[in-house]
C-alpha cells in the first residue's frame, strides 16, 4: 500500500493518458542499482536509497521512471513504436520537499521522426498542465545537448575535453570550473620521470611493461584494480588534458554561445549567426534544431511561451538532445520536464539503437500550484 496518498486529479491524467493512446505500465518499487548508478548521473547517484539484496546485489528504491521502463520494456521483448505511461511513487533525497512523492509521466520508444516525436513529448507534457492548472500561463525552457556537443567538436579540443565538457552540461558550475582549467591549465606533477618520459615519446607498449613490472614488484593485485593498459591509457589521457589549453578565441566563442537565451522564435536565426560569426559547421545539429521548431509550429504549439537556453540541460545522464522544463510564469518551481534519450537503451541492453523520448511530471508541485 503506498504510504502516501495519490493527488486528487490522478483520474483527470489517466485520461488525459488514455486520450494520447499510452499503454499504462507499473515497475517494482526494488530496482537494480547497477543502471542508475552507471548510466543516470552524479546528481541522481548521490540521492537514491540504497539495499543489498541477500546474495550481495545492489539494489535500490525506484528513483525515477525511465531506467525502469526501458528495462521493462526490452525484457517483455515488446516492439516499436511503443508509447507506456506511469503514474507510481518514486523514492529520492530532494533539496525540498519529501523524499517520496508521486511522479507520471509518458515514454515513447521507437518513432523515427525524430523532430514529430520530440514536438509531441513537450505538447504532451503542456497539454496535461494545461487543463490541471487551467487559466495559468504555462512557461517552457528548452536546450539541446547535441548543439553543445557540436559546438564543442567543432573546436577541435582533444576527446578526453570534450567528453569531460559533455558531461558536465546543464550543470553550469562544473562547466565553468572546467573552462577555467582549460583557459589556465594546472600540469600533472609527481610523475614518475620514467613514465613521464614514456608518455611523452609516445611508446605505449612499453609504458604498459613498465607499469606491469612496477604492480608485479609492489606486490599491487591487478585482479582488484585497473589493468596496466587501462593505468597507461589513464595517465596518459591525464596528462594530454593537462598540457591543453583552449586559446582566448575559443574561449570567447564557447561563452558566446552558452549566454545564448532567447525566444524559440528567434532560436533558428541566433544559432546560425553564431556559427557563421564563429566559423564553425553545427551541421546536422542545427538542421534537426530546425526540424523540431517547425515540427513544433505544426502542432499548433503556442511557440511565444517556449525560450531557448544553450547552456539549458536536465541533471541525468543519458540525455542526447531536446532537453525541456515545463512551469507557470512567473514561478521558478519545475512541473514537468524531460528529453530525448537516445542511446539508453543500447545501454540497457536493446540489441537495436532504439530512439525514444519522454518526460516526468511532479505531482506534488502540481497540486501546490492547484492550491495557489
Amino acid at each position: 500500500m503506498p504510504l502516501i496518498n495519490l493527488p486528487d486529479f490522478s483520474s483527470d491524467l489517466l485520461d488525459e493518458f488514455a486520450a494520447r493512446r499510452t499503454e499504462r505500465v507499473d515497475t517494482p518499487v526494488i530496482q537494480p542499482a547497477e543502471p542508475f548508478l552507471d548510466i543516470a548521473g552524479e546528481d541522481l547517484r548521490r540521492r537514491i536509497f540504497m539495499t543489498e539484496s541477500e546474495t550481495g546485489a545492489s539494489l535500490c528504491l525506484r528513483p525515477e521512471f525511465t531506467i525502469p521502463v526501458c528495462l521493462q520494456h526490452i525484457e517483455t521483448a515488446t516492439g516499436t513504436p511503443k508509447r507506456y505511461s506511469y503514474l507510481g511513487e518514486v523514492f529520492r533525497q530532494r533539496r525540498d520537499g519529501s523524499s517520496e512523492f508521486y511522479q507520471a509521466g509518458i515514454e515513447d520508444l521507437g518513432d523515427i521522426n525524430i523532430a514529430s516525436a520530440d514536438a509531441r513529448a513537450i505538447s504532451d507534457a503542456a497539454g496535461i498542465l494545461a487543463r490541471l492548472l487551467p487559466g495559468k500561463r504555462l512557461a517552457i525552457t528548452i536546450g539541446d545537448q547535441a548543439v553543445f556537443e557540436a559546438v564543442v567538436q567543432a573546436l577541435g579540443l582533444p576527446l578526453g575535453w570534450q567528453k569531460r565538457l559533455i558531461h558536465a552540461f546543464g550543470n553550469m558550475i562544473q562547466l565553468e570550473a572546467l573552462l577555467a582549467s582549460l583557459v589556465s591549465p594546472q600540469f600533472v606533477t609527481g610523475l614518475d620521470d620514467d613514465i613521464a618520459r614514456l608518455i611523452g615519446a609516445g611508446d605505449e607498449a612499453a609504458l604498459v611493461a613498465h607499469i606491469d613490472a612496477t604492480m608485479q614488484q609492489t606486490g599491487y593485485s591487478t585482479n582488484a584494480s585497473r589493468s596496466p593498459q587501462e593505468i597507461a591509457r589513464r595517465l596518459t589521457e591525464k596528462l594530454i588534458l593537462s598540457e591543453t589549453r583552449l586559446d582566448d578565441a575559443a574561449f570567447r566563442v564557447l561563452e558566446e554561445f552558452l549566454s545564448l537565451d532567447v525566444p524559440l522564435i528567434n532560436a533558428s536565426a541566433a544559432l546560425s549567426g553564431f556559427a557563421d560569426a564563429a566559423g564553425l559547421k553545427l551541421g546536422n545539429a542545427l538542421s534537426r534544431f530546425d526540424g523540431r521548431v517547425a515540427a513544433l509550429a505544426n502542432a499548433g504549439i503556442d511557440l511565444s511561451m517556449i525560450s531557448y537556453r544553450a547552456a539549458f540541460g536536465r541533471p541525468l545522464d543519458y540525455y542526447t538532445g531536446l532537453v525541456f522544463e515545463i512551469g507557470v510564469e512567473d514561478s521558478e518551481a519545475v512541473l514537468a520536464g524531460g528529453g530525448r534519450f537516445d542511446k539508453l537503451m543500447s545501454f540497457l541492453g536493446a540489441k537495436d539503437r532504439i530512439p525514444a523520448v519522454g518526460f516526468s511530471l511532479w505531482l506534488d508541485r502540481i497540486a501546490t500550484e492547484r492550491a495557489a
